[in-house]
């Protein structure tokens, strides 16, 4: 049986299959990861730790002697999917206040849209880009957590966020840069680790949502997954034009984390006073990571498909 080639088969599949699987299994028999032991730790509580233990791996991956236009070009979307977010979700909270427009409130927006689906975009360039959008990953990967989030949130007054807790996020990917840049046999070794950590950490996040947290979700929860791609990736597209790119890093990166469901959690954490919000937020992200990771993989092909049909080549048309 060739499972590992159906799955990868979905774009991003290895993360969003588990993830839905989790749901499912939690949804329907969540006694079945509630037994206690390593059953418990790995599939139903290790999702913090695994995740930890990811970043740590794809920092390793970050060389500090990255080619300059992967870094500009990782760099440029990455900021503007963090001020795209911030400003929409601004715009949300100025306008309808906390309660949000039926739902979908500025929590929920930053924190669905300032983020996205490493192994989504990695697998999307991989099949559409060139050496350069997939050199770009070693920026974009930063987004692909709540860090980004927590900073935008306390930037805009929307939470009071301890300087502490972005250190925290931070630590991993730090150490594992360390790591990597000291030695590249070291670098080889953490890296081939990143890969493996994802179907783990995507089923243990999966098992933390329960699918009537998609139902709640809703027509909200949809919107948010189409604001995060095509609004998100109008801005993102451009962005990567704009310093060179093909538009394909820009059209991958529209979609939203899986990890970012837990991101509530880890704003709640840092903000108690924001549980409330955080735990009304978590399903529309549920509803919008599984809405993008059937929109983006379309919008990067139109992109790409577009790029061709024009004689588009390394952001350049040809004579």
């Amino acid at each position: 049986m060739k499972l590992k080639q159906a799955i990868e088969k979905i774009p991003g599949g290895m993360m969003v299959v588990p993830l839905v699987v989790g749901a499912l299994i939690n949804t329907f028999a969540p006694q079945a990861l509630e037994i206690g032991g390593f059953t418990s730790a790995l599939f139903k509580n290790g999702a913090a730790p695994l995740i930890g233990a990811f970043l740590l791996c794809m920092g390793a991956g970050i060389s500090l002697k990255a080619a300059p236009h992967a870094v500009l070009q990782g760099g440029s979307i990455t900021l503007t999917k963090l001020i795209v977010a911030v400003a929409i979700g601004l715009l949300v909270e100025k306008l309808a206040g906390p309660e949000g427009i039926y739902g979908l409130t500025g929590i929920a927006i930053i924190s669905a849209m300032s983020n996205s689906n490493g192994g989504l975009y990695a697998a999307l360039v991989g099949e559409f880009g060139n050496e350069r959008d997939v050199g770009a990953i070693s920026v974009l990967s930063l987004n692909d957590g709540p860090f980004f989030t927590l900073i935008a949130l306390g930037a805009a007054g929307m939470a009071n966020i301890p300087l502490m807790a972005l250190v925290a996020v931070l630590v991993p990917l730090v150490i594992g840069m360390i790591l990597g840049n000291m030695d590249s046999e070291m670098r080889q070794f953490l890296t081939k680790g990143g890969p493996l950590l994802i179907p783990f950490f995507a089923f243990a996040l999966g098992a933390g949502i329960n699918l009537n947290m998609l139902l709640e979700g809703g027509i909200a929860g949809i919107i948010l997954g189409v604001l995060t791609t095509f609004v998100g990736g109008f801005f993102t597209i451009r962005a990567d034009r704009l310093v060179g790119g093909t538009g394909v890093a820009g059209a991958a990166a529209s979609s939203t984390a899986g990890n970012a469901v837990a991101t509530p959690l880890a704003i709640a954490q840092a903000d108690p006073s924001l549980a409330q919000a955080a735990s009304a937020a978590a399903p529309l992200i549920a509803a919008s990571v599984i809405t993008t990771a059937i929109l983006t993989p379309l919008l990067t092909s139109w992109v790409a498909k577009r790029n061709l049909r024009r004689g588009i080549t390394e952001g350049k048309e040809t004579p």
